[in-house]
């Protein structure tokens, strides 16, 4: 079968595309700060989520598992060079440096081998912590990347005032979230009942 002279020919999408988000390396430093914190947000709601599997120790293990990914996430928006064992030995040592957050989870997660009692204690308690210190950490290494530095030059005891405070910002945060419920889709009246227009 012959082409027509004058047929025109549509061109495949890969010489249509036109790249409507920059290249990751041309990226504003506020657009990159953004993006690592919704994967910082985004992280630490999945870490509560994980606080709340019933079994001691795979809750945790779950946790750190999220920790990780979300610092080769950060890694990335950064672009900064990932090594898994060494985010790994970072992680662990941001976690000793926030003793307390990281005691509370451990003892949250003890709870859990409770009957009943312990697990429904465990089940409120360990989702917060858990999400609360995956925040921290994400925000930490925000801080680090975003002044240049990277997982080798790393040095937990120096954030350890940053990290006092995005915990003090993640308590505030959960209580205002807590003490602000989301508004009832229609007013009520004082009995309770819907109000009549």
């Amino acid at each position: 079968m012959a082409k027509e002279p004058n047929a025109t020919r549509t061109p495949d999408a890969s010489e249509t595309a036109v790249t409507t988000t920059p290249k990751s390396g041309e990226s504003t430093p506020d657009e990159r700060s953004e993006q690592a914190s919704k994967l910082v947000d985004r992280f630490a709601v999945w870490s509560g989520v994980a606080g709340l599997l019933p079994i001691p120790v795979v809750d945790l293990v779950a946790v750190a598992g999220l920790q990780l990914q979300m610092l080769r996430r950060i890694s990335q928006v950064y672009e900064v060079p990932f090594s898994e064992n060494r985010g790994k030995a970072l992680i662990t040592s941001l976690v000793g440096a926030m003793i307390p957050t990281s005691s509370g989870l451990g003892m949250a997660d003890a709870l859990k081998a409770i009957p009943v009692v312990g697990t429904l204690i465990s089940a409120c308690v360990t989702p917060v912590l858990a999400a609360g210190a995956t925040y921290a950490i994400g925000r930490v290494f925000i801080q680090h990347f975003a002044s240049g530095g990277n997982l080798l030059d790393f040095n937990p005891p120096d954030y350890k005032e940053f990290l006092k405070g995005q915990k003090d910002m993640w308590m505030k945060r959960s209580s205002t979230d807590a003490s602000h419920p989301a508004p009832a889709a229609h007013p009520e009246t004082s009995t309770g009942a819907p109000a009549s227009s």
